[in-house]
């Protein structure tokens, strides 16, 4: 484990995506309990593409155009079906004084189904993972392993940073209606955008 891989593994965790998005909105609307269960949603979901990279699926997927295509657009359709749920009154993610409506195996899952969902995913740690490997190393798919596990430990504890930030905002945002529909409606549109990204991506 070299500090280039964690300083690179901390960036990359810490730029903005889909995972960060949907942390602090559950943060936000449902408090710092609800956003630990998002941050280890979206942490699982990390494990479906790691185990790909490793055993060479991602190299299929990037192969084959069909198969991309297919689980892109399923996560575009699933981008947009949680801009939906934000931005509709009483959705999912309507930010309330109760914050404890939304069942936790919930939060759980539309974590783990927004990162599965992401392609990019694969690709990513396909070509991220080997760099950190000494060529030729004997325990090179165990040494992969461990270097996944950093990351998502890394993934963890900043979701849980992001989160515990949008808790520490809740009380402050839902004492004002206005700023509440706002910060739905921004919501929405970040994922909205999210998911236009990705339909038009080519890569």
């Amino acid at each position: 484990m070299t500090p280039e891989y964690l300083l690179t593994s901390l960036v990359v965790v810490l730029l903005p995506g889909t995972g960060v998005l949907y942390t602090l909105a559950i943060g936000l609307g449902r408090g710092w309990r609800a956003s630990v269960l998002a941050a280890f949603g979206c942490t699982l979901g990390i494990v479906p593409h790691v185990a790909a990279s490793i055993v060479g699926l991602a190299a299929l997927l990037h192969a084959s155009a069909l198969a991309f295509q297919i689980v892109k657009y399923l996560g575009v359709a699933y981008l947009l079906y949680m801009a939906w749920g934000m931005l509709r009154d009483g959705g999912a993610f309507e930010i309330s004084r109760q914050g404890a409506q939304r069942s936790g195996r919930k939060v759980v899952i539309d974590g783990i189904l927004l990162n599965i969902l992401n392609p990019k995913l694969s690709l990513f740690f396909l070509a991220f993972l080997p760099q950190f490997v000494p060529a030729g190393a004997a325990d090179a798919t165990a040494q992969m392993l461990a270097l996944a596990a950093v990351f998502m430990l890394l993934t963890f504890i900043v979701f849980v940073g992001y989160g515990t930030f949008a808790a520490a905002a809740r009380r402050h945002v839902i004492s004002k209606p206005a700023v509440m529909r706002w910060m739905r409606r921004g919501f929405a549109g970040a994922f909205g955008a999210l998911g236009l990204r990705l339909a038009l991506s080519n890569d």
